[in-house]
């Protein structure tokens, strides 16, 4: 029999996007990357959503995704803000790590998202809140879909931004005037200024024995955090903290596979001049060592006999601060990942299973090394409440926060 995604008209080879029909959070979402993988893929979106079609698109591999948060009124945007994800596309927008204003966008690719929001609203006449969200590669900007309502990053969006999105979107939906609110368009630039706001996601992953904790284009977040720094990295180390997460003292265990362990060496290398120990399982551990990065070997869980340390036993013993186990397509040794991601959760050891995460991990904590940081210890938002001046305060006294 020929392969199930030749009898696809038009043919699309893997790696596709396999979504069923009204499903929320991504429910039953999932990457194929071979003919078998797409046939388990269907089989499975037909046990959730079987009286609808399944829509199967191509997947971008290495695309950056970008989010628009805005207010319509008679197809007009009358606020708007653009931010952008640190995780590559095929992570779920609400697993990913929003960064507001966006720090690594071009001004064309930005440009294209401007045109390409303004064009989307006035097309479908939207008057009330919508989010827009696209993939980028190349000079490519692509729009993957447009949610006529409020996400859940207008929160974020309206306190970083200085202006609550919400009352702008319920006042252009009752007609109400909107002009003294000092809104954001897509024409405002270097708005925030001075600071920039990072959202990172929270999981529950401790909580439910037996799960992965990857991330993936079905949601699993249960929560999320927002904080503010002078730079991308600060804000961004300030919310990884406050997730729960805790920086690593000195041993980290890292496991990739091959085909990304010669991008993998930057990082590691850059973490061991910043004074951390750098383990790792043998096949990846192999090119690192190539590559001039100073690691020990430890040896896979279920070589449990073997010449080094067993990287498990390392784990349970406390033995090591933080894991970077990065899961791709490729991976062959399911069992062996699978057991020192899930080993890192229950024993309450820092994770980190995404590429781009651990690049930005990796710049942040060089500067936290280097004293770059005006702060790391984040405040609650009602202790920054206490503390604010009212004259800078975008919001009332009275008004329930």
């Amino acid at each position: 029999m020929p392969p199930l995604s030749r009898h696809l008209t038009p043919y699309r080879p893997p790696p596709v996007l396999v979504r069923p029909s009204y499903v929320l959070s991504g429910a039953a979402m999932n990457v194929a990357w071979t003919d078998d993988q797409l046939k388990a893929c269907l089989n499975e979106a037909a046990d959730v959503s079987s009286d609808h079609p399944v829509v199967i698109s191509d997947f971008i591999e290495g695309a950056v995704e970008i989010e628009m948060d805005g207010v319509g009124k008679d197809g007009e945007l009358i606020a708007a803000a653009i931010h952008e994800h640190i995780e590559n596309a095929g992570v779920h927008s609400g697993d990913a790590t929003l960064v507001l204003p966006p720090q690594k966008l071009s001004p064309y690719t930005k440009m294209r998202v401007r045109e390409a929001s303004r064009k989307i609203v006035k097309r479908l006449n939207i008057t009330g809140p919508t989010n827009i969200q696209f993939v980028a590669k190349g000079t490519d900007v692509m729009c993957i879909e447009c949610n006529v309502r409020a996400s859940r990053s207008f929160p974020f969006v309206s306190k970083t931004m200085g202006v609550d999105f919400i009352e702008a979107a319920t006042k252009a939906m009752v007609g109400a005037d909107t002009t003294d609110m000092d809104l954001p368009t897509l024409e405002t630039r270097n708005r925030p200024s001075g600071y920039v706001g990072v959202k990172a996601p929270m999981f529950s992953f401790a909580r439910l024995r037996g799960s992965d904790p990857v991330l993936g284009v079905e949601m699993a977040s249960t929560g999320e955090v927002a904080c503010y720094g002078q730079n991308m990295e600060e804000a961004f180390l300030k919310a990884l903290l406050s997730t729960g997460f805790k920086m690593p003292e000195k041993k980290i265990l890292v496991t990739v596979d091959p085909s990304i362990a010669d991008e993998m060496s930057h990082s590691c290398y850059e973490l061991h001049e910043n004074g951390f120990e750098i383990y790792s399982t043998p096949t990846c551990g192999a090119v690192f060592q190539k590559n001039g990065v100073p690691v020990t070997i430890v040896d896979y869980p279920t070589e449990e006999n073997g010449e080094n340390e067993n990287a498990i036993a390392k784990l349970r013993a406390n033995d090591i601060d933080m894991v970077i186990n990065i899961p791709t397509y490729e991976n062959t040794r399911l069992e062996d990942n699978f057991q020192m991601r899930r080993t890192a959760v229950d024993f309450g050891i820092p994770l980190l299973t995404n590429l781009q995460l651990v690049q930005v991990f990796t710049s942040a904590v060089g500067k936290y090394k280097r004293k770059e940081f005006v702060g790391l210890e984040p405040s609650s938002l009602f202790d920054h409440y206490e503390e604010e001046d009212p004259k800078e305060a975008w919001t009332s006294p009275s008004e329930f926060h």
